[in-house]
């Protein structure tokens, strides 16, 4: 049937009208970001005011940097991770980690900047309950992707964890007293122990987010040994999971002044059929940032959903 003139300016002022909706939504979630963010990262536009229908996922995902922002997030950093021309970084401070570090972005992947601390490539078998596991996921993130569809636990306002909290595009905080370090992350506000008073790991800790974390030095790097998690976090933004059987290995060490380097190797005998070891990834030393307030709300993600989120994965059907 062929549609006519008056038609098709009511159908145009329709379209008109939800671009004009989605564009409320971004530049409210763009002051709600910024005012999140004002102590960290610099205030940066993710996407135009008047995403595409795709482009809306990306949003939500940039909005949540969890897991969940690392492509867009980090195209704006390169200016501030770049080192100043002809200044060479000075001497590491001896066994001193102390201050803010921000990721530098690693690689490039269809020309966008990505961080990859944890690397899929490197990734052993998952074993039988492990690909169950990973098979019952929905991520923002990667080929598994269903927009509208995503069950990330962070969207129920569930803590992250470690390793996923290290691999976020987001600062941390380290704070080193006699015999404890403590690690204060940005995203969701999380504070983390590490025991450095020469205690060994618990025979028999309670699972938790975070775990149970010692350290101790081997010459200039910090080894931090952690157990006792629960399966409720996801290893990475991509569904990736964990057990109760997870035994974390962090090795940090600060190569110069402003560069701090760290490996995460990981080795669960319930989700995965040998070690998954990383490559070291690198963090930029930031002392004039302070860590911003940044919680996670469930009125704010409900709402969220609901005029964004749903609606951009609710004309698209799931893969066969």
């Amino acid at each position: 049937m062929k549609v006519s003139e008056p038609m098709k300016i009511v159908e145009a002022k329709g379209e008109v009208k939800e671009v004009e909706e989605v564009k409320e939504v971004a530049e409210k979630t763009s002051l709600a970001r910024a005012r999140r963010r004002r102590f960290s990262v610099p205030i940066f536009p993710l996407l135009p005011l008047t995403p595409t229908l795709p482009q809306l996922l990306t949003l939500q995902a940039a909005r949540l940097v969890s897991s969940l922002g690392i492509l867009a997030a980090l195209a704006a950093f390169p200016p501030i991770l770049r080192a100043q021309a002809g200044q060479p970084a000075a001497a590491a401070p001896s066994r001193d980690l102390a201050g803010v570090w921000m990721p530098h972005f690693d690689k490039r992947v269809d020309g966008e900047p990505v961080i990859s601390g944890i690397e899929e490539k490197t990734r052993p078998p998952l074993t039988p309950w492990g690909q169950t596991r990973f098979d019952a996921t929905i991520p923002f993130l990667g080929p598994r992707a269903i927009p509208g569809k995503e069950n990330n636990p962070s969207l129920r306002c569930e803590p992250e964890g470690v390793p996923k909290s290290l691999v976020l595009p987001n600062p941390f905080e380290i704070v080193q007293i006699p015999g404890r370090i403590f690690m204060f992350f940005e995203e969701f506000h999380l504070w983390r122990t590490i025991w450095t008073d020469g205690r060994a790991l618990p025979k028999d800790p309670d699972p938790s987010y975070l775990g149970y974390s010692v350290g101790r030095w081997e010459g200039d790097t910090l080894v931090v040994e952690t157990i006792g998690f629960n399966d409720r976090a996801w290893v990475d933004a991509y569904g990736t999971p964990r057990s109760e059987q997870l035994h974390l290995t962090e090795r940090y060490r600060r190569l110069d002044h402003d560069t701090l380097q760290l490996q995460i190797i990981m080795t669960d005998p319930k989700a995965y059929t040998g070690t998954w070891t990383s490559s070291p990834r690198l963090f930029k030393f930031e002392p004039g940032w302070e860590i911003g307030e940044y919680f996670c709300t469930v009125s704010e993600e409900d709402d969220y959903a609901d005029r964004v989120r749903k609606p951009a994965g609710g004309d698209l059907a799931a893969p066969k």
